[in-house]
């Protein structure tokens, strides 16, 4: 085991074995000034560097464009951590991976690593993976041969499936792997015949997904990390990106000093990014809703809101206005804890000192009311007209570095690849797409009803096993799991999870390393009936990923798989073969020794992928953007016009990329802006939810009120207002039909022979109809206003609710948590656990709120990264944060070991205590990427002989409690309640 740093370097002192030991006096350490003043460096300056042994210390100084060492090759992929989407650039030599360095030409990295990208080579190399296929047999883990796993893992699923039907079967996938793999596994579901797939976007972002959308079209990121380069006003509510995404901090820091700029944090906790802020604003966790309506309320008074912003380009102001006057600065302050003075101060600057723009992450995400975070959030945006401009915008940090592109492809429980949904008609795109008739997708589900309904959310994969079967609204109970790429402790209720594990009849684990998925299965106390499957990290594979801006990367393979492990894809190959359905699933799809080609899937995707604009990112394209990564701008991310290969190119050809890769759409790298022809990257707001909507007024009639934008139109448009969808019969209106080519009108008659003339923009598989709207200056979605009412969400003005296990007692009565209800197959029974906590006392018996997050040495479950030696020396132990206030009544000392008690299930778990000011009185934090302890005990030996993580700890999801979106199913582990004693 590795020991502190501390520990080590006191050890490497006393043997004089360091270059930097023999610079100290005996028996005393060293430090920075010692070390200058004794190397000659503080006299000499930089000059003394060149006469040090190269061992020692080397000159620093950019890369050159070639390898370093002789012989060796350079290749270029993205780190496998967050979406900030920094590239590697790996030197390897006879196969071999000798050398790594940030690449200086990236504009999002900039020759910047965080500690996790610095050692991503170390994934690789690791020597803690899995390196062959492992079967549990009598509760021991036992070798097997890839061979044998697939046939065995096969007959069992086609068992499960002739006894409880395609839907007792749960495809876990991955946010890990790339936008082909995603695509791919995606699409081993369908053929499969099931909706129950799903990834990791679903514990971060689907909040954000369905909230986003929801206002004004598409669920993303609407600016870039560059871009905010350009704000004077920076708002970061439930982020961290020093700790969660650090290289992305340069572009926030360095933006604000240059621009002077305005830089706000509101986090329940006192972070490192909340160090760097301007303004803190401390609030209690799970207020955020009345926190933004706060700030509303004083804009509002102060008439600072964007009134012909408002007038052209906004729905349902006059509703939002109503609701955001119920928050006077009173009764904000008495619901979250936040002074009204304070709150105005902060709602000025975001709607006078512009641009400015709003950034979160999980602590708006992760909650029961996440989709209503999300819905204020941009609402705010809206109020300000802080919107479609550079320096605006929602900037929304992806956790993982390819959730963006793996939510954009479909893996996901309600909707096909590129979120067409699951309506007969996306089906039949899909089919045509694929080249498989409709009738056969069908005919692989349980039924037709099944097949066009919502799947079950990963959060609750285990109450899908273990509810009544009367509870579970499909054939029959989850009996399988395949899971590859996903870790089981970052899912909330891991008590309850254990039952699911046991229960099981089958379980597969294809991952790089066995996961918690392993060592609690085996503590739940499965003795068979498990499979583990050792897959290629990222690098060892190629393909494309999305970082959080939206833009595209292609990741070359650096070395080929090590040990026994396989690509991704070549897994779903051997899978899909083995249950008979290859042939039709790889129909366009070249596969070379069992391997698909990562370039045919994406030539696949482009073919189908109308509807967001990922038609024209060709492998082609995203490869001279890797190759001239130089070529972009720093801050607006384009590349110059007059260049050969990637001219007028924003960097990553950020969706929404318009038309085939011929028409040559330079990508979009700010959502909405209508201050660019849409040739230029321009947009408007997209009008998915009707062209008007029938309101009703105080006197009891009616009137039709337009959805469609009043007089505000992308640059160079055309049509100089708003207007629908293209269609083949707008275009006939219009006039511009004959522009149509004939082979354009023969795919479009194709595509509906019956009724052509409805066929659309996102269904027209020629993209003929979006290049004539293109041509005209047109964005081929149509030109609508954002929604400040959302019709057709459960609240479509966003109203705070409290979490299910609030310490505020005297508040849940007004406001309550929504109705229990039947939503994605499951009952929710949030209202009824609430009212029973209220009941019983819960918040007596567990008075402080446990909110959790992330560190900056580990990522998402921990596996990975704490079986890596570098960050796992960085932090060795499973900790909470404590207020001194709270460790003083309690007699608990600053790294003594805690019990943590839960409010369900009888949890608890042991781990040291952090006694911080960083947390207020009454709250308590922890990171989630700890596993490999449960309940105080330690399952080292759960997990196969060499794979165990160095370093192992308790899961914050032990603790964690019930709750649940209604419009996503999201877990709540930002807020409930707990108990610490001193162990």
């Amino acid at each position: 085991m590795l020991i502190k740093r501390s520990q080590r370097q006191n050890a490497q002192i006393a043997r004089g074995g360091s270059a930097l030991g023999t610079l100290t006096e005996p028996g005393k350490g060293f430090d920075r000034r010692t070390f200058l003043r004794r190397s000659g460096l503080a006299a000499g300056g930089l000059a003394a560097l060149s006469t040090l042994p190269l061992g020692t210390v080397r000159k620093a100084e950019a890369a050159a464009a070639g390898p370093l060492t002789s012989g060796a090759t350079v290749r270029k992929s993205v780190c496998t951590h967050c979406a900030v989407g920094c590239t590697v650039t790996a030197e390897v030599l006879n196969g071999v991976w000798i050398g790594q360095e940030p690449s200086w030409d990236s504009p999002i990295n900039r020759g910047s690593h965080c500690a996790k990208g610095a050692s991503v080579r170390e994934l690789v190399h690791n020597e803690r993976r899995l390196r062959y296929p492992m079967k549990l047999v009598n509760g021991q883990w036992t070798r097997v041969s890839w061979d044998t796993a697939i046939d065995e893992i096969g007959d069992k699923l086609v068992q499960v499936r002739q006894k409880s039907g395609g839907d007792s079967v749960y495809w876990l996938g991955s946010a890990k792997m790339t936008n082909e793999g995603s695509y791919l596994f995606r699409k081993l579901g369908a053929f499969w015949g099931t909706n129950n797939t799903d990834h990791q976007a679903r514990i971060c972002h689907s909040t954000t997904v369905t909230g986003v959308a929801n206002t004004w079209g598409y669920g993303a990121m609407t600016n870039s990390f560059n871009d905010i380069r350009n704000s004077k006003t920076q708002i970061i509510m439930g982020g961290n990106p020093a700790e969660a995404h650090p290289v992305s901090l340069q572009h926030l820091l360095e933006g604000a000093e240059l621009n002077k700029a305005n830089v706000v944090v509101i986090d329940p906790r006192m972070t490192r990014t909340a160090a760097h802020a301007t303004e803190y604003v401390r609030l209690r966790p799970g207020t955020d809703i009345p926190v933004l309506y706060g700030m509303m309320w004083h804009i509002l008074k102060n008439g600072w809101e964007d009134k012909e912003f408002i007038r052209q380009r906004v729905y349902g102001f006059d509703d939002l206005r109503k609701e955001a006057e119920k928050w006077n600065p009173e009764e904000v302050e008495r619901v979250s804890g936040v002074p009204g003075a304070q709150l105005e101060r902060v709602a000025k600057m975001f709607a006078t000192e512009k641009p400015a723009t709003l950034i979160w992450c999980m602590g708006q995400t992760q909650h029961t009311v996440g989709t209503a975070n999300v819905r204020a959030s941009c609402i705010a945006l809206l109020l300000t007209g802080n919107v479609g401009k550079p320096g605006t915008g929602a900037n929304i940090f992806r956790g993982h570095d390819n959730v963006q592109g793996a939510t954009d492809v479909g893996l996901d429980i309600v909707t096909l690849p590129f979120y067409y949904g699951l309506a007969e008609g996306a089906w039949k795109h899909w089919s045509r797409v694929w080249e498989v008739e409709y009738d056969y997708l069908v005919s692989r589900f349980d039924d037709k009803k099944s097949m066009e309904t919502p799947g079950i959310p990963l959060t609750r994969w285990f109450d899908a096993v273990i509810l009544p079967k009367a509870d579970v609204a499909q054939k029959d109970n989850v009996k399988a799991v395949f899971v590859q790429g996903h870790a089981s402790n970052s899912i909330t209720r891991i008590p309850e999870s254990m039952k699911g594990l046991k229960a099981l009849e089958l379980l597969v684990i294809a991952d790089p390393h066995p996961t918690t998925w392993a060592s609690l299965a085996v503590q739940a106390g499965r003795k068979d009936g498990v499979y583990l499957l050792p897959v290629a990290t990222q690098f060892e594979c190629k393909g494309s990923r999305v970082a959080s801006n939206r833009s595209l990367q292609w990741g070359e393979q650096i070395v080929k798989p090590v040990f026994e492990s396989k690509d991704d894809l070549e897994v779903m190959y051997l899978v899909a073969k083995k249950l008979g359905f290859a042939d039709k699933l790889f129909k366009n799809i070249k596969v070379e020794d069992n391997l698909p080609v990562a370039e045919d899937i994406l030539r696949e995707m482009n073919r189908g992928s109308w509807s967001t604009g990922y038609c024209g990112q060709s492998p082609e394209r995203l490869k001279a953007h890797m190759k001239n990564q130089n070529k972009f701008d720093l801050v607006t991310m384009r590349a110059p016009k007059d260049d050969p290969e990637v001219g007028g190119d924003y960097y990553g050809l950020p969706w929404p990329c318009w038309g085939s890769p011929e028409v040559r759409h330079p990508g979009t790298p700010l959502l909405y802006n209508t201050n660019l022809a849409v040739m230029d990257g321009g947009g408007c707001f997209r009008p998915r939810f009707g062209l008007e909507r029938e309101e009703k007024l105080p006197d009891g009639s009616t009137r039709k009120v337009s959805l469609l934008a009043d007089g505000s139109y992308s640059k160079d448009s055309e049509i100089k207002d708003g207007y629908p969808e293209f269609t083949l019969a707008s275009l006939k209106k219009l006039g511009w039909d004959k522009d149509l080519t004939e082979s354009e009108m023969a795919t479009i008659n194709k595509v509906n022979p019956d009724k052509p003339d409805t066929v659309s923009w996102a269904l027209d598989l020629s993209g003929g109809i979006q290049r004539v709207a293109l041509m005209h200056g047109c964005v081929p979605y149509g030109n609508g206003k954002a929604r400040m009412n959302a019709f057709g969400l459960p609240d479509p003005i966003p109203v705070h609710r409290e979490p299910i296990y609030s310490p505020r007692v005297d508040l849940v009565s007004k406001y309550p948590t929504l109705p229990d209800a039947k939503q994605f197959r499951l009952p929710n029974i949030g209202f009824s656990v609430q009212k029973a906590a209220v009941e019983k006392g819960i918040a007596k018996q567990f008075p402080l709120v446990l909110s959790s997050g992330r560190l900056v040495e580990y990522e998402g479950g921990g596996e990975e990264s704490r079986s890596n030696p570098w960050l796992a020396e960085l932090q060795q132990d499973m900790f909470i944060e404590i207020s001194v206030a709270d460790a003083a009544e309690r007699g608990i000392k600053d790294g003594g070991w805690v019990w943590v008690t839960g409010a369900e299930n009888s949890s608890k778990a042991r781990m040291k205590a952090l006694v911080t000011e960083r947390v207020g009185k009454g709250v308590a934090w922890m990171p989630f990427h700890f596993g490999g302890w449960f309940g105080g005990v330690d399952l080292r030996n759960n997990y196969p002989k060499g794979t165990d993580p160095i370093v192992l700890g308790e899961s914050a999801n032990t603790i964690t409690t019930y709750g649940y979106d209604p419009a996503t199913g999201m877990q709540e582990p930002k807020v409930t309640l707990c108990q610490i004693v001193a162990a």
